[in-house]
């Protein structure tokens, strides 16, 4: 599989979990040698105003993350474009499904998934698409940009047990119609991080469940990284979507 990464996503940039050392190396050095990895390049203010205020970009450039941020940005329209032919996975960092049109807050600064999916729309390569956010937090800045899109539709899954999470996840996605399924891949649900519900191999079978229905239907399909903090599982539970998301041969 694809994967879009910058070594720029290493560092440090701020204070916050989604931003310390150690996160993205914990999911690189499981996949490093099962993936095929692209660089990220940032993406313009053409691509990330149509989703964001004015304002909000200025505010964002004087916290000194507008680099960063734009670099995730167009990582996530990349990782969109790949999987229109073939699935693909972000490996991209800040997170982006708590940014709204003209705030942000929970580690996020602008929008991947509205930015990608808009840009997508806008360049007449989908008609539809459904969002399944698997974050522990619902993705409140992507249903503030993008909810009441009528060529959108957002679902964040729910349950007290996996058993009934799962079947949420399902029930969805036997209902979708269509031309793609974006996953706002959020790992932070994982029984040995902040959500304690889901084992590894669920995210192994919430990849299958959307490469078997997009399969079905003929539409196409890619996961962004969103949240997700416990590093001794976090490069493991990526390894297991992706393994899901794979095509059989």
């Amino acid at each position: 599989m694809k994967v879009v990464f910058s070594e720029a996503f290493y560092p440090c940039y701020v204070e916050d979990p989604a931003a310390l050392e150690g996160r993205m190396e914990s999911i690189v050095g499981v996949i490093r040698d099962k993936v095929t990895f692209i660089d990220a390049d940032p993406a313009s203010e053409k691509d990330i105003l149509p989703v964001h205020s004015p304002d909000h970009v200025e505010r964002v450039k004087r916290r000194g993350l507008y680099e960063i941020a734009s670099l995730a940005a167009g990582g996530a329209i990349q990782t969109g474009m790949i999987g229109l032919d073939e699935p693909s996975f972000g490996l991209i960092r800040p997170p982006g499904h708590h940014a709204s049109q003209f705030v942000s807050w929970g580690y996020c600064y602008f929008n991947n998934m509205a930015i990608a999916v808009t840009k997508l729309k806008n360049e007449g390569l989908i008609n539809s698409c459904l969002i399944l956010d698997i974050d522990l937090h619902y993705g409140d800045g992507t249903v503030n940009i993008l909810g009441d899109k009528d060529w959108v539709e957002i679902h964040n899954p729910a349950g007290r047990t996996r058993d009934n999470y799962l079947k949420d996840v399902e029930k969805t996605l036997l209902n979708f119609n269509a031309d793609m399924i974006a996953i706002s891949a959020g790992f932070d649900n994982h029984k040995r991080d902040w959500g304690g519900l889901l084992e590894t191999q669920d995210y192994k079978t919430i990849g299958q469940m959307v490469r078997d229905s997009c399969r079905h239907a003929g539409a196409s399909y890619f996961a962004l990284l969103e949240g997700g903090y416990a590093k001794k599982v976090l490069g493991y539970n990526v390894e297991a979507l992706i393994d899901g998301m794979e095509q059989e041969h």
